[in-house]
């Protein structure tokens, strides 16, 4: 973990209220994937903004962002040149074992930029099939980062690009047709994650969830991103997740 002074390299728009910043480190930074970075908007929001890391090559890594608040309504205003703190990489990211060969990615909403990072790290190993869902054409995303795994199937909540269903639903239908993973990495809204746990745990499969929460310091220092666990204890998404095994956790 490091506090970079970044350089904005480029912050364009990619969907309907969503974009991407790429930003040069001035070196390399390992990264896993999964892994978030929080980033500093500037002195008159003193809270940072915990963002999902999309890829990260050399010394340049890109976060993409959904605009929701006055801090990214700032942040896509920045242009190339502008620096801006960015601490990273936090948090427990995604790991497949060397015994998971085949690997489905299940991702809804912003939630589908985290698993980028996980195809463009095991996509040259692992057999991957990514179950891809958005709300609409105008949200979609990511297709030729997607399109490089094994199988891709991309549907949306209106039907108006691909299959009308939602990610989970995508993955269960393939489920019955046989297509049975090694494990399960999600990220996506929590009733997605609800949903997909309900049907690995019907279906005695190995799922790891990446959970989505406000965050303070980023660190787990603030505990305002803690969350419930099935064990009744509660844990820090920031530093204890964001990914935990989807049996470990209520949803």
């Amino acid at each position: 973990m490091k506090d970079y002074v970044a350089t904005i390299i480029k912050n364009e728009q990619i969907a309907e209220n969503v974009y991407a910043v790429t930003f040069d480190l001035g070196e390399e930074a390992k990264v896993r994937c999964g892994q978030f970075g929080n980033i500093s908007v500037g002195e008159t929001h003193l809270l940072r903004r915990p963002i999902a890391i999309c890829k990260a090559e050399g010394n340049e890594v890109t976060f993409c962002y959904q605009i929701k608040g006055e801090g990214t309504q700032k942040l896509k205003t920045m242009g190339a040149g502008t620096k801006l703190n960015v601490l990273m990489p936090l948090g427990n990211g995604f790991y497949v074992e060397e015994e998971e060969k085949k690997v489905a990615l299940v991702g809804g909403g912003v939630g589908v930029f985290p698993l980028i990072s996980v195809l463009r790290a095991y996509a040259s190993t692992k057999e991957i099939s990514a179950y891809i869902g958005y709300r609409n054409k105008a949200a979609v995303c990511g297709v030729e980062e997607f399109a490089k795994a094994q199988k891709f199937l991309l549907v949306t909540d209106d039907g108006s690009y691909g299959s009308q269903m939602n990610a989970v639903q995508a993955f269960e239908a393939d489920l019955a047709k046989g297509n049975r993973p090694d494990v399960v990495l999600a990220c996506g809204p929590t009733p997605m994650l609800r949903a997909l746990k309900t049907l690995v745990e019907r279906e005695n499969l190995n799922c790891y969830v990446s959970l989505e929460e406000r965050m303070g310091c980023g660190i787990g220092a603030c505990l305002v991103c803690v969350c419930n666990m099935t064990d009744g204890k509660r844990a820090r998404v920031c530093k204890d997740g964001p990914v935990f095994n989807s049996r470990d956790v209520s949803l």
